[in-house]
């Protein structure tokens, strides 16, 4: 399809959830029973037929098919490969099993357990974690991938298939026995890949996309070493991409060149370094696909840099280079011409999604010897050259106040110990204290308030009324519900990161700038523009406000500065340690006011400590120390007295154990209903000091636990943890759920904690 040296493009793919979120809105009147699956269906591929003619309109040479997922692209592997967990598997899998595995439930089928869902390596997209045992069989019956790449053929396409590729599929999941290897599975799993190749080439497909992003990882011997029988074994069916993304692949350099496939991706983005050693070694029939346009950021890239990088490339290899996304655009958003209340300044500096796939194909022209290309990558890259010295940017005051940061500055004025003993005197808080993690559910009512108050409908006056009597609300279930420590709910919150970016100096925010997350659940990341400070405290109106209506304990509710750094669109010409330190020292500030202002327990979030960590395990301790240091210089401001808290969610962390102890937070609480309880397993071996709350229910799934199921998990959480450190609250904020489930699901929490706090008690005399 392509003529003498010129360079093919493509993207790795595009977002799914479409630029008004439609995917989302049809997914949940799905589940509410409002629209029928015929209706979901057909929205889906009108979202395709939209998405695939944007990357045609760009000119890209190939359209990407199979990166629609109807909750995300591993499960949808999953589906795909016939491997559904036993509890789920009817032997007639269906969409409606597909949203059962995901959530637990679904308009048809069983109310089971869904399945555990974690972090997509270092970003904050979610997967459903494959579940694997030793008798598993692999069918291919789940149709979607090849329904869609005949869908887009007959629409005139030229496609390219992306298929997860074998050995990343079974990294990414995890055993359900012990003592089993689920790699051993892998001679069972190729033969459902050979099916699956087999029938793309029947549909007349000539590349094949074939993601293996744990190349990028620092493998085990026998894992790495499993790529040759992998690839012995695919090849020959159609021509493979072998892809990679989100860091380097030099260390695996050696295995990948001897691998039967027929063209390598790399990221170049996240790794530029890699590039002459990646060319170096690259086989002679084989095509080099740079992934130069950044897939996980918004700035415009600086093309007529990377023009002069790749021209060298273009000369060596000729038509064998093929220009990319670094990683899918799923990660961005996906319309920047939407985004018209923009400073000028700033949207010049900024690319999404359908910007970045024209970024390829200029580049590419440019590349291809068209001077009218490369003077146009000469203007386009103009705006981010000038950023640099833009007066928007640079902040002296701030960068004077990070540079003055001290070792004594990250650091309580007392041990926990005793901090434990002057906060047990203060809060007096029973044994198994239960409470929540922040949120409780975003109404129709609330969001169309905030609607109504953007637009002008409502008056400031109007609106902060409106949100008083949803506090005020949420304060009185709480103490119907006999809750010990409550929350002030967050109503006026319209996302836990984007509502301090709005806040704080430094961010812009857009309007449609949504990512998926995972499922239905969507973010609108703000963008760090420049340096950050706090002009005013953020939450203490509110937080008083809520403190004012009851006697018992209200925390304060704050964003941890390693999350909005993570959930944010980082500036790349600081160090993230820097940008983090300028969050830390706004946050302590809010910590010192929250504290002046008689609040007691603030809770500092920081679900994405985990997330943020590098690929490779030997650059781990270098980003955990700087990060637990930013987490400690926004709470070191807090006296003895006052109980800190912070939440993780969603995150693997047992192998990081010893740096969330070096939190220091008094309190931590996070997610382990849906593993069952895995994630205390680090606690086996390693004696946590401070006190937790290890989540008794999974937020993310409509079904209520009972009362039992809650009472098991805690009891099994007191093997590990003494009771007197323990807490009870759910693993996750409460925004995404009903009143009725929430106020069901948090009774039967509070019934299960008095439960056992009588039980323990009567022990203990």
């Amino acid at each position: 399809m392509t003529t003498q040296n010129k360079t093919t493009t493509h993207i790795l793919g595009y977002p799914r959830v479409g630029s008004q979120r439609e995917l989302k809105f049809a997914q949940e009147k799905y589940w509410r029973g409002e629209i029928d699956q015929k209706e979901l269906k057909e929205i889906g591929s009108l979202l395709r037929h939209r998405h695939w003619g944007d990357q045609v309109g760009a000119g890209l040479d190939y359209v990407s098919v199979g990166d629609f997922a109807w909750y995300d692209h591993v499960l949808s592997t999953s589906m795909l490969l016939g491997h559904i967990p036993k509890r789920h598997n009817n032997g007639f899998p269906d969409l409606d099993t597909l949203f059962r595995v995901a959530r637990g439930k679904a308009p048809t089928g069983c109310a089971c357990a869904a399945s555990d869902m974690t972090k997509w390596f270092n970003t904050n997209y979610h997967y459903i974690v494959p579940e694997f045992s030793a008798d598993d069989q692999f069918n291919v019956s789940w149709q979607q991938l090849f329904e869609e790449v005949a869908e887009a053929k007959k629409a005139g396409h030229d496609v390219k298939p992306v298929l997860l590729g074998p050995v990343s599929y079974l990294w990414l999941g995890k055993e359900k026995e012990p003592g089993f290897d689920r790699l051993s599975l892998l001679p069972r799993l190729l033969t459902a890949y050979q099916q699956i190749l087999g029938k793309l080439v029947g549909l007349g497909v000539e590349w094949v996309q074939i993601d293996e992003p744990v190349l990028t990882l620092e493998l085990p011997k026998e894992w790495a070493d499993s790529f040759k029988l992998a690839y012995q074994v695919l090849n020959g069916s159609t021509k493979l991409l072998l892809t990679t993304y989100f860091d380097n692949i030099t260390h695996h350099l050696d295995k990948i060149v001897a691998l039967n496939v027929d063209g390598l991706h790399i990221d170049l983005s996240a790794s530029p370094e890699q590039l002459s050693e990646v060319v170096a070694a690259l086989p002679q029939d084989w095509v080099l696909s740079a992934g130069v346009i950044n897939g996980r950021n918004v700035w415009r890239a600086d093309l007529a840099q990377l023009l002069s990088v790749l021209q060298p490339v273009k000369e060596q290899l000729g038509s064998r280079l093929w220009l990319a996304s670094s990683c899918s655009l799923l990660h961005s958003p996906i319309d920047l011409d939407l985004e018209t209340e923009l400073k000028p300044e700033v949207r010049q500096w900024l690319s999404f999604a359908k910007q970045k796939c024209r970024e390829v194909t200029l580049l590419a022209q440019a590349l291809d010897g068209s001077k009218l290309a490369q003077q146009e990558c000469l203007q386009y890259s103009a705006p981010i050259k000038a950023r640099a010295t833009s007066e928007l940017v640079n902040n002296a005051e701030v960068r004077q106040r990070t540079a003055a940061i001290t070792p004594a500055l990250a650091e309580r004025k007392a041990p926990y110990a005793e901090r434990a003993r002057q906060q047990r005197t203060a809060l007096n808080l029973p044994l198994l204290p239960t409470t929540t993690i922040g949120s409780f559910p975003q109404t129709n009512e609330i969001r169309t308030q905030r609607r109504d108050f953007k637009a002008g409908r409502l008056t400031e006056a109007e609106y902060n009324t409106a949100l008083k009597g949803h506090i005020a609300d949420a304060i009185e279930r709480q103490q119907k519900l006999d809750l010990d420590v409550l929350v002030h709910g967050e109503a006026e919150r319209n996302d836990m990161v984007e509502y301090f970016a709005e806040l704080l100096e430094g961010f812009a925010v857009t309007r449609f700038g949504w990512v998926q997350s995972y499922g239905s659940r969507c973010v609108k990341p703000a963008v760090i523009v420049s340096d950050i400070y706090r002009a005013k405290p953020m939450t203490v109106d509110w937080t008083c406000y809520a403190q004012s209506l009851t006697n018992k304990l209200v925390k304060g509710m704050l964003t941890g500065p390693v999350t909005i750094l993570g959930w944010t669109f980082p500036r790349e010409d600081l160090t993230r340690e820097e940008v983090a330190n300028q969050i830390a020292l706004a946050l302590r500030d809010e910590v010192s006011d929250l504290q002046s202002a008689g609040i007691k327990v603030i809770q500092i979030d920081e679900p994405a400590i985990r997330e943020g960590l590098p690929l490779k395990a030997s650059q781990w301790q270098a980003y955990l120390d700087w990060a637990v240091n930013a987490f400690k210089i926004s709470a070191a401001s807090a006296e003895p007295q006052t109980q800190i808290h912070t939440h993780m969610c969603y995150s693997e962390f047992n192998d990081i154990i010893k740096s969330v102890a070096a939190l220091d937070a008094d309190v931590i609480t996070i997610e382990t209903s849906r593993s069952d309880m895995e994630l205390l397993k680090a606690f086996e071996e390693f004696d946590y000091p401070n006190e937790i709350g290890p989540g008794v229910y999974d937020i993310h799934s409509p079904n209520i636990p009972e009362v039992e199921y809650i009472a098991q998990l805690v009891e099994k959480a007191e093997t590990l943890i003494p009771a007197e450190r323990l807490w009870i609250n759910p693993d996750c904020g409460l925004k995404t759920r009903n009143w009725e489930e929430t106020e069901a699901a948090l009774r039967n929490l509070v019934a299960a904690a008095k439960a056992l706090r009588e039980q323990w008690q009567a022990k203990a005399v």
